[in-house]
């Protein structure tokens, strides 16, 4: 299978030479180029049955790395089903206009907290509302760059739980209309006047024309049932960027060619580009340093965690079918430590066992 790091590796140096990157940029292409080399370090493994030798390189752990955080997304799923409610959600989508995007892309860590921070005041607001709600719910945002194609595309993806804790926390609120949270074309209008408002104070509006708040602003409400399902979907964007090794069908005479699925026909579509603008397309969705791309706000907040506790006693108990599983009193004990050990891929009767550390380069390659 050809992966991003094949096309890095190939054309990563030309890209290199022609274009300027950003330090983030830089350091994810020499990252996941690198990425399970030996590089980044690792050990040998020596059989204990067989004598077999495994050597085996470490991950460079960066978040823009497909071949990194697989036990990552999983510990983050667990910890954010921790803070759904047993009660219906909502999946809100912000779209950031056409007409800022380039301006989104030059001043990324401005801009990108701006929509994170504008979509949830717009949420938090109505939902303070007493003609909508009248209390604050839990909201999870999730920052998403790219469409199937890799083209740049910044929105905001917001897991709202369908209703909230009033103030003073004596009761819980659920919403008046389980068809959907709050009314969208007001969530728009506050939403527009959020990131106008932002943008003037990083005095960044003379860049923008007039005519942008004028227009509607696209936001997409839809419901999410528990909640569960959408928080596996926006793993997705948490932990990979634009696009996963598996669509990538070629690299041939400097062109990659990958395929993605049409949201609106569910049709296949290819799209052959050469490998500089392939490296391009993926780059635009390379964050800042440091720049979370996950928010929690209203009652999710981890300053909200007695509230939140609070608000979870007001509602009724869910009901548990399941019956905890039960050790069985036949069942055969073995030596952990030794079970805990990966199995020999050639013999298939001895484990492996560490023998010797093998240790990173001190520099990053040229």
């Amino acid at each position: 299978m050809i992966e991003v790091a094949d096309i890095l590796r190939q054309h990563g140096a030309a890209y290199r030479a022609t274009h300027t990157l950003l330090p983030s940029q830089e350091r994810a292409l020499s990252d996941i180029q690198n990425c399970r080399t030996e590089f980044f370090g690792g050990h040998v493994a020596q059989c204990d049955h067989c004598g077999h030798l495994r050597y085996a390189y470490h991950s460079c752990r960066n978040r823009h790395c497909h071949k990194c955080h697989g036990e990552q997304a999983e510990d983050w799923l667990e910890r954010q089903r921790s803070l759904l409610f047993p009660v219906p959600h909502f999946l809100v989508t912000f779209t950031l206009p056409a007409e800022l995007r380039q301006l989104a892309f030059g001043h990324q860590k401005d801009v990108y907290g701006a929509l994170l921070r504008g979509t949830a005041a717009s949420v938090l607001k109505l939902g303070a509302d007493p003609r909508c709600l009248g209390a604050t719910p839990t909201v999870l945002a999730v920052l998403h760059t790219w469409t199937r194609a890799m083209l740049y595309h910044p929105d905001a993806h917001l897991l709202v739980i369908a209703g909230g804790l009033v103030p003073g926390g004596h009761r819980w609120m659920a919403t008046r209309n389980t068809a959907f949270l709050v009314p969208v074309r007001a969530r728009s209008v506050i939403f527009r006047a959020k990131m106008r408002d932002a943008l003037k104070v990083l005095g960044l509006q003379d860049q923008v024309s007039a005519q942008v708040w004028r227009k509607p602003w696209v936001v997409h409400c839809q419901h999410a049932g528990s909640g569960s399902k959408v928080l596996e979907y926006l793993a997705r964007y948490v932990f990979r960027v634009a696009i996963a090794n598996s669509r990538i069908e070629a690299l041939d005479h400097g062109r990659v060619t990958f395929r993605f699925r049409d949201n609106h026909t569910q049709q296949i579509h290819h799209v052959c580009l050469s490998a500089d603008e392939f490296i391009l397309r993926f780059l635009h969705h390379v964050l800042p340093m440091g720049f979370p791309k996950v928010r929690h706000y209203g009652l999710a907040r981890s300053a909200s965690g007695p509230d939140r506790e609070h608000a979870r006693r007001l509602l009724p108990e869910p009901v548990n079918s399941t019956a905890p599983d039960t050790p069985s009193p036949h069942a055969v004990t073995t030596d952990s430590a030794v079970e805990s050990l990966p199995m020999c891929p050639l013999c298939h009767l001895g484990h492996l066992h560490v023998i010797r550390t093998l240790r990173p380069r001190l520099k990053f390659p040229p």
